[in-house]
């Protein structure tokens, strides 16, 4: 039985509410208005729940979406007591709605936006050991590698972030030093170890390597073998710059080497030979 003696949601319950969450999560991506309200309401009419039990279903949801890399609705505050069902569920909408996984609003005017908020970045929590049913759940629809492989992505990033330290030098009235600002990836490609060449107000290079996501802060990326290497041998200059929630209102937050006092490494490649 469900909290408060209600039965157990049904695997048809659950593939109702998920796919109303997408509904609701489209519209708010896109800045269609919706009433979250009158979306509780219809879904009591149909499934005969109740309201609180409906919002909390709502937050299992995005609890995890929060783990699969991808964005959750405002408002809805992860509850990470989910069970095995919603996970199943969420399962069964994303294999049969696959563009769900890349959310990515097409978006142009880089150049035009009005800054970019650069917060802290995430505590550095004790790792622990994750639910199985979520464990495949992430392996199956790998927000790492999803975001690795979405080149557009990538480059819609290291772009926001390139404007942005332009506009952040020219509010320091150092126009002189924006006009210098050189995109490294776009101009050689990538293997330098880093994406953006920027300066701080004194003139002193910042070396910006751009990792972004549409899932939220907590969100893990890649980072490679070449990225770290930079960042130990120019702990002074470099930065990787994390740009979250990129899909609904693009954040970002910095990292200052050394990086593994800030992030959990975990090899996951190897080379295999047979000499």
């Amino acid at each position: 039985m469900a909290g408060g003696g209600q039965p157990d949601w049904t695997d048809e319950e659950l593939d109702r509410i998920v796919a109303d969450y997408f509904s609701m999560l489209g519209e708010e991506i896109s800045g269609i208005p919706y009433n979250k309200a009158a979306h509780n309401r219809a879904l009591r009419n149909d499934l005969d729940r109740s309201k609180s039990s409906v919002e909390f279903k709502h937050r299992n949801i995005s609890a995890v979406l929060v783990k699969l890399g991808l964005p959750s609705i405002r408002g809805y505050f992860p509850a990470e007591n989910y069970q095995a069902a919603i996970i199943a569920a969420i399962d069964r909408y994303l294999s049969q709605n696959p563009t769900a996984l890349h959310p990515e609003k097409v978006v142009d005017g880089w150049a035009e936006r009005q800054g970019l908020f650069v917060g802290a970045p995430p505590p550095l929590l004790p790792v622990s050991p994750r639910n199985s049913n979520i464990e495949r759940l992430i392996r199956k629809f790998n927000p790492v590698e999803r975001d690795f492989r979405n080149r557009k992505l990538g480059r819609d990033g290291e772009e926001l972030v390139f404007h942005h330290e332009r506009q952040r030098l020219t509010q320091l009235e150092r126009p002189d030093l924006a006009r210098r600002i050189r995109w490294i990836s776009e101009e050689l490609g990538d293997g330098a170890g880093y994406d953006i060449l920027s300066f701080d107000a004194q003139g002193r290079e910042r070396l910006l390597e751009v990792k972004t996501t549409v899932g939220a802060d907590v969100t893990p990326f890649y980072i490679t073998r070449n990225e770290l290497s930079l960042a130990s041998e120019r702990p002074e200059a470099f930065r990787l710059c994390r740009v979250f929630d990129f899909s609904a209102h693009p954040r970002m937050f910095e990292l200052t080497p050394p990086l593994e006092n800030l992030v959990h490494l975990s090899p996951l490649n190897y080379e295999a030979s047979f000499s």
